[in-house]
């Protein structure tokens, strides 16, 4: 199979995307890192790497050998460079959110179908031992009707974090915990529930002195009639990210591990049983899950098997557009102070931007 060449874009987050290339590093091989320093750079690459520096966006987009655009810049960016990565001719992995709204993101879908490039929105979180077991126990059947959910993102962002003048900003994030930080979560429950019905969001800003929320309650109504509640915060003691999934059949729940809050796929789950579903069932479901690659590196291989036109689990376009339609009836629910139903319509005026007035 090829061995794809990538581009990375950015050194905060790039940084994490460049260690776990590592990992798959008979798929992939990082060409080229652009930073705004040499230093930034230097300072994430491996010692006598032959990896090339660039300090200029548009000069990567003219490197032939370049497969894929790996975007990892501030969210504002998102949607002019993954627009320029496509209409170079490249494939394009972009960090959450993809962009800023349904607008943009459908106008992607556009560029993407007339380039023939592919873009893979990062959703890290799905991939791991975790979500393989609970995806492998769905497909048996075993958990039966799913019931009700609750989602906890409770984390801990101050001042330290908030000193990057985008931050904290409409016009820089581009929202708050919403978008930045339990964006994650609501996609799985998206991923093991399916699509959303309806929402009725309260957000508000009670820990940091910025523009956009750190905190939020959210009740969500699935289109298969479960329920889930979803319970954020910035300013917790420490970060700590739990889930509780109740289906007929059986409970699975994630440990909230202290040392996995950005990877619950990696979780020590329990899956409990509910008659007349035994343990017997569920282990020998379990017995079968093969151990997967995780987070990024997980992500990053599915992404070599769909461009090898072989059997994949990439995340989609659809899965982004997905997730930021509910973003976007998230903010239109806590401006109105009502219950918003999906699919947002092109005629809602928020459907051209969540961002307030």
């Amino acid at each position: 199979m090829k061995k794809y060449q990538v581009a990375i874009i950015g050194t905060n987050i790039g940084a994490k995307h460049y260690e776990d290339f590592q990992k798959v590093s008979d798929k992939f091989n990082v060409h080229t890192i652009c930073g705004l320093t040499k230093g930034s750079i230097e300072s994430i690459i491996q010692p006598n790497s032959d990896i090339q520096i660039s300090l200029n966006f548009e000069d990567v987009l003219k490197i032939k050998e370049i497969d894929i655009v790996d975007i990892c810049l501030p969210p504002h960016l998102h949607f002019s460079a993954c627009k320029k990565s496509l209409e170079s001719g490249k494939h394009v992995i972009c960090e959450k959110p993809l962009v800023s709204s349904l607008k943009e993101i459908d106008e992607l879908k556009i560029i993407s179908k007339r380039t023939g490039k592919i873009i893979f929105p990062v959703f890290q979180y799905r991939y791991g031992l975790g979500f393989s077991k609970i995806k492998a126990l769905i497909n048996s059947g075993l958990p039966g009707k799913p019931l009700v959910a609750s989602l906890e993102t409770h984390w801990n962002r101050g001042q330290e974090y908030y000193s990057k003048a985008w931050r904290g900003t409409w016009a820089g994030e581009q929202g708050g915990a919403i978008l930045s930080h339990s964006i994650h979560i609501h996609d799985l429950i998206s991923m093991i529930l399916g699509p959303v019905s309806n929402v009725y969001a309260k957000l508000t800003t009670r820990v940091n002195d910025i523009e956009v929320e750190d905190c939020a309650a959210i009740s969500i109504e699935m289109e298969n009639g479960s329920l889930v509640t979803s319970s954020i915060t910035l300013g917790a003691a420490n970060d700590t990210s739990r889930l509780r999934f109740c289906f007929e059949g059986l409970t699975i729940e994630s440990a909230a591990s202290p040392d996995k809050p950005y990877n619950p796929a990696e979780d020590a789950w329990k899956f409990l049983p509910r008659a007349p579903v035994t343990k017997k069932q569920i282990n020998e479901v379990l017995s079968k899950v093969k151990k997967p690659k995780s987070w990024y590196a997980g992500m990053f291989e599915e992404i070599a098997n769909k461009l090898d036109g072989i059997s994949s689990d990439e995340v989609s376009l659809l899965d982004a557009r997905k997730s930021l339609e509910f973003i976007t009836a998230v903010y239109d629910s806590s401006r109105k102070n009502k219950n918003v139903s999906l699919p947002i319509d092109k005629n809602n005026p928020i459907y051209n931007s969540w961002l307030p007035n």
